[in-house]
């Protein structure tokens, strides 16, 4: 007998990652085989993302390719919580469950690829740090699920559910088997991280024999204790943030905030439902600088948002100029099934969307441009994320993987993933740094 076999595709942001390396980690306990073809598989697992109307088209797609080559196809995640709109494109689908529900993916594989084998610790070896799908040398460490806000462009709250933080404790168990399996850098997520705690209502937890707050501040005191790059995603500029700067400052987490601000306009930020006000966080980002000036910031916005105007589309334009934003995304706006923002008046024309588009890329590549030239000719540690013969690539502390640019080294230098080592800058583009190893 041969144990069964499972194919795998994982879809959407890092916190699907998460739940994706959770299920995985779960079946190879069960003694099941992860195999990385639809050929091979007696069953394929689909976690999909249905945040925006593209991702809903991948998901969709994604799930019709697995039916089409495999067959026997389970879904998961946030498209799962529309299970009907699954149904309706592709009827064959043996199961179809929501985001976070771990146990019913878990008993859907059961019940249609039961294996034969009894797990065999001594054959389903399974790392203490569970099965990961990043690089050995960084990992994303999800401290909370579900979101309090309501944000009228947004249905996350409604497919993920309200604020659920772990425990510090359990978080920083995690962090440390991660750290003990070599990881170097741990990326902490949630789908708002700055709201970390509130439903425990910040009560003390223990890591360690010592005791640890449930809030953001005292789990990045504790997460900088571990001696690894520390990264923070997705955080709402809340005035508990400004207690993390000083820590950024004096290196014990990287000086790096994912910030997703969507607008510099009142009037949109208003009718996005947005917890934050343009002015207020400019004052903090010159505040936040002062204190940690080597501190990188990234952000996503929206353009052509419903009422968006000629003249709000130049406030946000202003701001962008004045905050000097060193990583930026730039999204245009897609009506998402469900969003309390399909009813607002004032759509924009996608040619629109698409003008103003470029305009913000431009301005925003000017400004990167910019910031990045002030780095040639000083040093940055870099961490190590590929070597191709001479060619390293490599991130500073103002580089989240995948998503914001690299440092480039071509000097033949002896390097391995995840070797944190120092590099001259020498010169720079709109996105990427090129330098030298100095020792």
């Amino acid at each position: 007998m041969t144990a069964a076999k499972i194919g795998f595709i994982s879809l959407g942001c890092p916190k699907a990652l998460v739940d994706s390396e959770r299920i995985l980690t779960q079946l190879r306990s069960d003694g099941y085989e992860i195999v990385p073809s639809y050929e091979a598989a007696d069953l394929v697992v689909v976690n999909t993302c249905g945040f925006i109307e593209s991702a809903r088209a991948e998901s969709l797609e994604a799930i019709g390719e697995a039916v089409a080559c495999n067959g026997r196809v389970i879904v998961t995640g946030c498209l799962g919580a529309a299970g009907d709109n699954i149904r309706s494109a592709h009827p064959g689908v043996l199961s179809i469950s929501g985001p976070q529900q771990y146990q019913q993916v878990l008993a859907a594989v059961r019940e249609h690829a039961p294996n034969p084998l009894r797990p065999d610790p001594d054959r389903d070896l399974v790392p203490p740090q569970g099965i990961k799908l990043t690089p050995g040398h960084y990992s994303y460490l999800k401290i909370a699920e579900g979101c309090n806000h309501k944000c009228s462009f947004c249905i996350i709250p409604s497919m993920r559910g309200r604020l659920v933080s772990r425990s510090p404790g359990d978080i920083l168990q995690e962090a440390q088997r991660l750290v003990d399996a070599g990881v170097k850098e741990l990326l902490v997520i949630a789908q708002d991280t700055s709201a970390y705690g509130v439903d425990l209502k910040y009560r003390i937890g223990f890591w360690g024999g010592r005791p640890v707050r449930a809030n953001l501040t005292g789990l990045c005191r504790a997460l900088a204790e571990l001696g690894v790059w520390v990264r923070l995603h997705y955080v709402y500029p809340y005035p508990q943030v400004d207690e993390i700067i000083p820590l950024m400052a004096q290196g014990g987490i990287l000086p790096y905030l994912d910030i997703p601000l969507q607008h510099g306009s009142p009037a949109v930020l208003k009718a996005m439902r947005r917890p934050a006000a343009a002015q207020d966080t400019l004052a903090r980002i010159r505040t936040w600088r002062g204190i940690c000036p080597d501190l990188v910031i990234r952000s996503s916005f929206i353009v052509g948002f419903p009422g968006e105007t000629e003249a709000d589309f130049e406030t946000l334009l202003v701001f962008l100029q004045e905050a000097q934003l060193d990583r930026v995304g730039c999204f245009q706006y897609s009506p998402v099934a469900g969003a309390a923002a399909n009813s607002l008046d004032g759509m924009v024309p996608d040619e629109v969307k698409q003008q103003r588009w470029h305009r913000f890329m431009q301005v925003q590549a000017r400004i990167s441009a910019r910031r990045l030239r002030d780095r040639v000719g000083t040093t940055l540690e870099v961490i190590v994320d590929g070597v191709d013969g001479d060619n390293i690539t490599c991130r500073s502390h103002g580089d989240a993987p995948e998503i914001d640019g690299n440092v480039f080294i071509s000097t033949g230098v002896d390097a391995r993933p995840g070797d944190i080592i120092p590099v001259r800058i020498t010169h720079s583009d709109e996105y990427d740094l090129w330098g030298e190893r100095t020792v």
